[in-house]
């Protein structure tokens, strides 16, 4: 089965629906105290888009591509301030260091399993060399982020190509994200269980009164002890048996963040930072054998490609404000995490089975911890 706006043959076998899963608010879990999007999710960031090509293909293919736009426009001509920054470097993040050097990012951020970065990599070229108006283009920088879904996924195959690239470009949207085994994340683990997609966002409310918009999508492939709001999840049997899937945390977890608010390219890393601590405070230790990055941009303006001189820059905020920015990251980074294991379904791979957390187990371990809140509230 393929998922996405392109379809193609061959591939039959569907998974469980997700229409049993819940996110984290819905089952109760409140990260901070921070009011969320309306979608709770990165795309509350104005004109920020994410699509999927999921593939999932018997027992031996679950793979996929997951795209985020910083806006619908041009990006190679009209680029976002970006930074990189890394949490731990076991792993393959394509166009890190232009991006680091030059505080930009000029196409669709994607994100892919490890061995398809390549052919996802000159995809994103070859779309970017496209676009009306690039006719005289000579250097693309992509940006392709990855974790290793070689336990569900026969990896060596090499299943992504081009047009699985276009299909999530074109299927990008704004509203509800899909979660879970989709894109991306379709093959990924986490803590032992099922993990993937998830995403969350943060509403930050200046002491001037401005308000602005946080999100974040992760593709999380990692592990060590599970922690949910500071509960440890691990005291359950089906925990602990999970558990012993990832003895050491090895994996990786790719974390995009978004804003809209006017922001330095030094704040944006130091935004990008704290991202790192949300994704600790779910129990990682971003372990020897953990691909950790952050990749976060704002899309309160835009450098053009071609030489005007001057930049046309708003006000950017000033450095006191960035702490409560600080908390929207760790926070909206901690409850996509635990999104993206809520929303996955049970995954029958080539090596394996990673099966979808138990919801119940988890409520019944919140309530215990008295952790629990009101959805409704």
């Amino acid at each position: 089965m393929i998922l996405g706006s392109l379809a193609l043959n061959g591939f039959s076998q569907a998974l469980p629906s997700n229409s049993k899963r819940v996110r984290a608010s819905d089952l109760g879990v409140r990260v901070g105290n921070m009011p969320t999007g309306k979608w709770n999710a990165i795309t509350d960031v104005h004109g920020v888009k994410v699509g999927h090509t999921t593939i999932h293909q018997g027992k031996e293919i679950h793979t996929g591509v997951t795209i985020v736009l910083p806006h619908g426009d041009n990006i190679f001509q009209q680029k976002v301030p970006a930074s990189i920054v890394v949490g731990n470097g076991f792993g393959k993040l394509v166009g890190s260091t232009q991006v680091i050097e030059l505080g930009n990012i000029e196409t669709p951020i994607a994100l892919t399993s490890t061995l398809s970065v390549g052919p996802v990599m000159n995809s994103l070229v070859r779309y970017t060399l496209d676009l009306p108006g690039n006719k005289n283009v000579h250097s693309v920088n992509a940006v392709v982020g990855e974790t290793n879904d070689g336990y569900l996924n026969d990896i060596r195959e090499f299943r992504i190509n081009k047009d699985h690239v276009f299909a999530a470009i074109h299927s990008a949207k704004s509203g509800p994200v899909e979660e879970g085994s989709v894109g991306a994340g379709s093959g990924t683990q986490c803590f032992g269980f099922k993990g993937g997609i998830g995403t969350s966002s943060r509403v930050v409310t200046t002491p001037t009164g401005q308000t602005f918009t946080l999100g974040v999508l992760v593709q999380s492939n990692f592990g060590n002890n599970l922690k949910i709001i500071g509960a440890p999840i691990g005291d359950t049997p089906e925990a602990m048996r999970a558990a012993r899937k990832q003895p050491e945390g090895d994996g990786s977890c790719m974390i995009v963040v978004a804003t809209d608010a006017p922001l330095s390219v030094r704040n944006i890393e130091r935004l990008a930072r704290r991202a790192l601590h949300g994704m600790a405070r779910t129990g990682s230790s971003m372990s020897n054998g953990s691909g950790d990055y952050v990749i976060a941009f704002s899309t309160a303006y835009r450098i053009p490609y071609r030489e005007t001189g001057t930049l046309e820059i708003p006000p950017l905020l000033h450095n006191r404000y960035m702490n409560r920015f600080f908390v929207a990251a760790m926070d909206a980074t901690e409850e996509a995490i635990y999104n993206s294991l809520f929303m996955a379904t049970t995954v029958h791979g080539k090596n394996g089975t990673a099966p979808a957390i138990n919801l119940d187990a988890v409520r019944d371990s919140l309530r215990k911890h008295s952790l629990l809140v009101d959805p409704n509230e």
